[in-house]
């Protein structure tokens, strides 16, 4: 089991490009979808790229998707 990504690990962390690719792909699929598909397409990606990402983090990444007005989300301000 790896660490889970937090604001602690480094931006340059191979990590945070992996949940940043991860988030890209469901905003660009989901940010129209219902909030349970978001999270549920956002579980699938983080855990295809081999991330670890704590449930708040996840939350409040679903509720920037969910409420997103086509900007791009930095997951960097999310971690912290």
């Amino acid at each position: 089991m790896t660490e889970p990504v937090t604001p602690e690990t480094p931006d340059d962390d191979p990590r945070v490009e992996a949940l940043q690719a991860a988030v890209d792909r469901v905003v660009s699929y989901e940010e129209s979808a219902p909030r349970d598909t978001i999270r549920t397409e956002l579980d699938g990606a983080v855990s295809q790229a081999g991330v670890e990402v704590p449930d708040d983090v996840l939350e409040r990444l679903v509720d920037a998707i969910d409420t997103d007005d086509g900007e791009h989300l930095d997951v960097r301000t999310f971690l912290g």
